[in-house]
């Protein structure tokens, strides 16, 4: 069975200044499944105050807004989930802070291992990668593509690819078997703003089967 492979967007470090602006630009160009609140050095005040405006245009436009890292603060902003590094807790802890409803993401790196642990753990999806070198954070773990197709024959918890993705590259991880595409530096960085990356990453999702 093939499944629609869906965008899932991460934010950059900066969300200050006019970033809301752009996450609404982006958010209404084509359809996102959800977006990643990424900051990091910050207290959880000031990452709150910084959350909120992100957080009211995702529920308009239905987006399920993670947070990144952070289980106390997906709490306090009742996030509609988390996603964990390795070493950021567990799914049984964040599952059961957060309650049943959360969505729970936990990096598996390029790690078959950790990803079954995880999908035991009760997480609701995993995440793979990088697939491609990367300038939003420095890669230590280079994934293959592969490793979305095993997943996809063993198991049903959802996958997504992180890394380096942009769309000119994203065609290959969808016909590996990604669930979902995570993407940042291809979106805030595009030349042509947020809207015609979204677009062009729409454009690409769209030409592919489903069932």
């Amino acid at each position: 069975m093939t499944t629609t492979c869906q965008l899932y967007l991460i934010s950059p470090l900066d969300v200050g200044g006019d970033f809301p602006d752009r996450l609404d630009a982006a958010l209404s160009a084509a359809p996102v499944a959800a977006f990643q609140f990424r900051v990091k050095g910050l207290g959880q005040h000031e990452a709150a105050r910084l959350a909120a405006p992100l957080q009211a245009i995702c529920a308009a436009k239905d987006v399920a807004f993670i947070v990144n890292d952070d289980m106390a603060l997906a709490k306090r902003l009742k996030a509609d989930g988390v996603h964990l590094g390795q070493g950021d807790g567990d799914p049984k802890e964040a599952r059961s802070l957060l309650g049943p409803g959360a969505q729970i993401g936990v990096t598996c790196h390029a790690s078959r291992h950790l990803a079954m642990e995880a999908g035991e753990a009760g997480a609701d999806y995993v995440a793979f990668g990088a697939f491609f070198p990367t300038t939003t954070k420095e890669v230590e773990h280079r994934a293959d593509p592969e490793i979305l197709t095993w997943w996809q024959g063993l198991f049903e918890l959802p996958c997504v690819a992180i890394g380096g993705i942009t769309p000119d590259n994203a065609k290959l991880l969808v016909d590996a078997g990604a669930d979902f595409l995570a993407v940042s530096g291809a979106v805030w960085n595009h030349p042509e703003g947020p809207a015609a990356a979204v677009k062009a990453f729409a454009a690409i999702l769209k030409g592919q089967p489903t069932g």
